[in-house]
């Protein structure tokens, strides 16, 4: 008989599963720490034995880990997608900057298309939150959360499309962004022109995923990200520009 005994699930395996979960999804982030071990079982309802058990089991997995007298965080999971020899190499090639702007438009045009058919009303009351956040950034003329605000809102984006891999992938690649691997966000915002031009273009996103609109809110992350390749060009070619610049003015001044 194809028949076979069930097997009563240990506590700690249920625990581990619902802590990896959350890994998984999103909810908790790599170097987010989490409740203390009294808060933790009070929550999930289960005894402190179980549930040291099943951190150990997700230590030696290596989803988290012990900082000594701080607590149990979630391990740095994302550092693993690409070697620090690799990102070097990103930083110091222009091919890389402008293959990254592209593979974000491929990718987080995909992300917009599915959020916008995918979302739960409440993935868009984020995603209008943070949009609200980045007028009001937008006033203070504070490059630095506006820079912030624009990594949430893409962000938030990609979660709303309810797809783990693609999450991860897009975590692991906005964490080299905010490190400056690729370009400094800040730059773009200084210029009164560019960021007027990037609130309209977040704006047309933003409407057109309330809408539920997926073919128009791909297109507006392509336009967008396509503004930014340009603005991006330019910066390069204006140090070009400068640079040649430079070398004519120092011949001028040294001829006789």
């Amino acid at each position: 008989m194809p028949f076979r005994k069930i097997n009563q699930e240990r506590v700690a395996d249920t625990v581990m599963h619902q802590i990896e979960q959350l890994i998984l999804r999103g909810i908790l982030r790599p170097g987010e720490r989490l409740p203390s071990e009294r808060d933790l079982s009070d929550k999930m309802g289960v005894s402190r034995p179980s549930l040291r058990e099943a951190i150990s089991d997700l230590e030696n997995r290596g989803l988290l880990a012990t900082r000594k007298g701080s607590g149990v965080y979630v391990a740095d999971v994302l550092g693993s997608a690409f070697s620090e020899p690799l990102i070097q190499l990103f930083s110091s090639h222009d091919e890389a900057l402008f293959d990254y702007i592209s593979f974000r438009r491929d990718l987080e045009g995909m992300a917009a298309e599915r959020a916008a058919r995918l979302a739960s009303d409440t993935d868009l009351k984020v995603i209008t939150t943070i949009f609200k956040k980045m007028e009001c950034a937008h006033k203070k003329r504070n490059p630095a959360e506006e820079s912030a605000l624009d990594a949430e809102f893409h962000m938030a984006i990609v979660e709303a499309s309810h797809n783990v891999f693609m999450l991860h992938m897009m975590r692991s690649m906005f964490e080299m962004l905010r490190a400056g691997v690729f370009y400094n966000r800040q730059v773009m915002f200084k210029v009164r022109t560019t960021r007027v031009a990037l609130l309209d273009q977040h704006r047309a996103i933003h409407d057109a995923l309330i809408d539920r609109k997926p073919e128009a809110a791909r297109k507006a992350i392509e336009d967008h990200l396509g503004y930014v390749e340009m603005c991006m060009l330019d910066d390069k070619k204006s140090e070009q520009n400068e640079s040649i610049a430079k070398q004519r003015y120092e011949h001028e001044k040294n001829r006789s």
